[in-house]
């Protein structure tokens, strides 16, 4: 027996749920001079705006846009207001103008990036696969199937809570790829843990999980630059072919509604700093913060071969989103002009962050391993001596030694000539962690997967211009249960 379920091309915005009042709020770097705002409505605003100043009390200036987007199926409109003129490394306070009106908010603050050069010692977080903690998400219990290993005990911090206490400790939020896990609502219905949903109406659980997820982030996103980059469950609907085997039900992609396929919300919710990076919309985009330049990567489209094109990757574009380019080989020929621009004078440290990765402990039965990633990317990276690559997509922890087309780096951390390669996708989401496979690969150093039971995040702190610490921060308790620090002669 095969169901295929087909949604209305244009399904009207569903009533909003008590779930979905929190604003959504995040902001994000754009250039050294400028922010920008996001917040979420349940109607379309015709001119978003933002009050802010150099202190709460003094909230005179105003910035405005026109862009306050949506798409079938989602039950709110994205806003997005840039603000500009602003000093480096300098706290702001701010409030959107169209919040609920039911609710009484403080106003918000945010810090803007360092001096492009600043060699002030900084340190950033980094996740990647995480998804919405509680009721709709990773708990303390979960639909069959799931290990025991991949719940939360009870009272158990989880990745989020920890985010939220450590705060003090990081200046922005880097998330590399799988935002939220919303298109998992299928399984988690098939699975028994969401029983109450039906598939007809599973627009409505996607958009429900969205919603919580970005409620959840919010004491973050708020006052840190939540900066992000694409994964495969915000290119496509992670549900397709996925199989009821108690009731031999086969669900088709057919089931996937507009906001879960191509990239769709992902496009609507963010706005990435690429125009001044001259990248693609939120897919690949670069920007710097003291004595770091940060390069986001687009595992999951354009990997040399060229980019797919606008009618296919847009989904509903919404007003006021970037355009997409779908000239051959753009990402490529846009990281070797970034790369060849940096003044590592002034930025030392390079450090790229892309989904997928290629190192790693893994049996690459599932295509976790992307080689294609590494026939284009890593001879830039080796060309230009890129310091750090990040990735997740694996769920597991897995840092591994400087590499160089496979083969490990004899000075390891002490000044190598190979990007240093560290997979983190252990933060969270419903069905938990993976298995990496045993033994290890040579290249491997420290690794953590479901046999640990341990969720966590990666913390990097920039000392000086030669000195980089990636630690594995532990979410249950905030302990870092690895830490290594790589040593780079950079002439600075």
């Amino acid at each position: 027996m095969k169901k295929s379920t087909v949604l209305a091309t244009l399904l009207p915005l569903v009533a909003a749920d008590s779930d979905a009042a929190n604003p959504q709020i995040r902001v994000a770097f754009h250039g050294d001079d400028g922010m920008v705002v996001s917040w979420n409505t349940f109607d379309r605003v015709p001119r978003p705006s933002v009050f802010w100043g150099r202190s709460k009390e003094h909230l005179t200036n105003i910035a405005s846009s026109a862009v306050s987007v949506t798409y079938p199926t989602s039950t709110t409109y994205n806003n997005h207001v840039l603000i500009q003129g602003l000093r480096p490394d300098t706290t702001y306070y701010y409030i959107p103008a169209q919040l609920n009106e039911d609710t009484c908010y403080e106003p918000f603050n945010f810090t803007t990036s360092r001096r492009v050069g600043d060699k002030t010692p900084f340190s950033v977080a980094v996740v990647a696969d995480l998804g919405t903690m509680g009721s709709e998400g990773l708990s303390t219990s979960a639909g069959k199937g799931v290990s025991s290993n991949n719940i939360l005990k009870p009272g158990e911090k989880n990745t989020i809570d920890s985010l939220i206490s450590s705060m003090p400790g990081y200046e922005f939020l880097w998330h590399v790829g799988d935002i939220a896990y919303a298109d998992y609502w299928l399984k988690e219905e098939i699975q028994g843990f969401l029983p109450n949903t039906t598939v007809e109406e599973g627009y409505k659980v996607y958009e429900s999980i969205l919603n919580d997820f970005y409620n959840e982030m919010m004491p973050v996103t708020a006052s840190r630059a939540y900066m992000v980059g694409p994964g495969n469950h915000e290119a496509n609907c992670d549900n397709g072919g996925t199989t009821d085997k108690t009731h031999n039900i086969t669900y088709d992609l057919s089931i996937c509604m507009p906001g879960q396929t191509n990239f769709t919300g992902f496009k609507n919710h963010f706005r990435m700093p690429s125009d001044v990076s001259r990248g693609t919309g939120n897919f690949w985009y670069s920007w710097n913060s003291g004595m770091a330049h940060f390069i986001q990567l687009d595992t999951e489209t354009d990997l040399g071969h060229g980019f797919i094109g606008p009618d296919e990757i847009g989904g509903t574009e919404g007003e006021g989103a970037s355009p997409v380019n779908s000239k051959m080989n753009a990402q490529v020929n846009w990281l070797e002009a970034d790369l060849k621009a940096v003044d590592r004078k002034l930025t030392p440290w390079i450090i790229v962050g892309g989904h997928r990765p290629w190192y790693l402990s893994y049996q690459n039965v599932t295509g976790t391993i992307c080689w294609s990633c590494k026939d284009v990317f890593e001879p830039l990276f080796l060309k230009y001596d890129v310091d750090l690559v990040l990735s997740g997509h694996a769920h597991i922890y897995e840092r591994q030694a400087p590499i160089a087309e496979g083969k490990i780096d004899p000075k390891e951390l002490n000044n190598p000539s190979s990007p240093w390669y560290i997979t983190n996708g252990a933060a969270g989401h419903y069905d938990g962690l993976d298995t990496l496979q045993s033994p290890r690969q040579q290249f491997s150093r420290f690794s953590l997967d479901t046999n640990n039971a341990t969720y966590g995040w990666s913390k990097l702190t920039f000392h000086n211009a030669t000195h980089l610490t990636h630690e594995f921060v532990a979410s249950n308790n905030n302990t870092v249960l690895d830490s290594a620090t790589l040593y780079k002669d950079h002439k600075c």
